[in-house]
């Protein structure tokens, strides 16, 4: 594997490429990844209800995997392209660029898996779970929600960096694992993920009248999906993304004592 400062110059590297990225290239990989957590979401799901809260967390890192294996572009991977934003390498504007398309790719991935599934019957038989499940994740508190987004983005991110550490296919599925299913475990908030869990939930919900309230895509956008994006950005962007650029990027006297 490499050495973490030989992954922060790779990962300045791929923000770079990144930001370099036709605009139809970004929207279609996002897509891509979108639909790769989405359907990691669906085999979760029925591991939560089978087999327990573990099954599901263990079953779920197969969409991060995907996504790094497959290529693909997910809005919260690419927020280490802060480290090439910090180092000059791009700047504001390409970075947002970035984030905008691969964000918009992520949800029409994401919510077209969560159209598919339900309109095919499979969550018929779980119905409920899969409305309870969207209804919690709209009804948390904004700050909630923030932090909750702050915790989750911060061990994705983990997993993105040590995946760029590994020199192996096998490599990168087991540096991706574990993080990712901490995450899952502790009920921690990604927004993609929740891209394809709540519009799941809503359109179950349409079918089947489960639940009503704050579950519609209003709801979803405003309670759910705008505060873990936030603490997303921060988790990931700021403090893994900010933190190794000063570690082993930006020459400090305080980090060579």
């Amino acid at each position: 594997m490499l050495k973490p400062d030989e992954i922060a110059r790779v990962a300045e590297s791929v923000g770079e490429k990144k930001a370099k990225l036709p605009i139809c290239k970004m929207i279609l990989l996002g897509m891509f990844a979108g639909a790769f957590i989405a359907l990691a979401g669906v085999a979760a799901t029925f591991g939560n209800v089978y087999a327990g809260k573990i099954a599901g967390a263990c079953i779920f890192p197969a969409g991060l995997a995907m996504v790094v294996i497959a290529g693909s572009e997910l809005f919260t991977g690419n927020n280490l392209m802060s480290i090439a934003l910090a180092d000059g390498k791009i700047n504001f504007k390409s970075l947002l660029k970035n984030w905008f398309f691969v964000f918009l790719g992520n949800l029409i991935g994401a919510v077209l898996v969560a159209l598919v599934v339900v309109l095919s019957g499979v969550f018929d038989g779980i119905a409920d779970t899969v409305v309870t499940t969207a209804t919690a994740k709209v009804s948390m508190g904004f700050f909630e929600a923030i932090l909750r987004g702050v915790l989750c983005n911060f061990l994705v991110c983990i997993a993105v960096w040590m995946a760029f550490g590994a020199e192996t296919v096998s490599g990168k599925i087991l540096a991706v694992f574990f993080p990712i299913m901490l995450f899952v475990l502790c009920g921690f908030e990604h927004s993609v993920a929740n891209m394809f869990y709540v519009p799941a939930g809503i359109f179950e919900n349409m079918v089947h009248g489960v639940a009503g309230g704050p579950l519609n895509f209003a709801g979803f956008l405003v309670y759910n999906l705008l505060p873990v994006t936030i603490g997303n950005i921060i988790g990931g962007a700021v403090l893994v993304g900010g933190g190794y650029y000063l570690t082993y990027i930006k020459k400090q006297k305080v980090c060579k004592k």
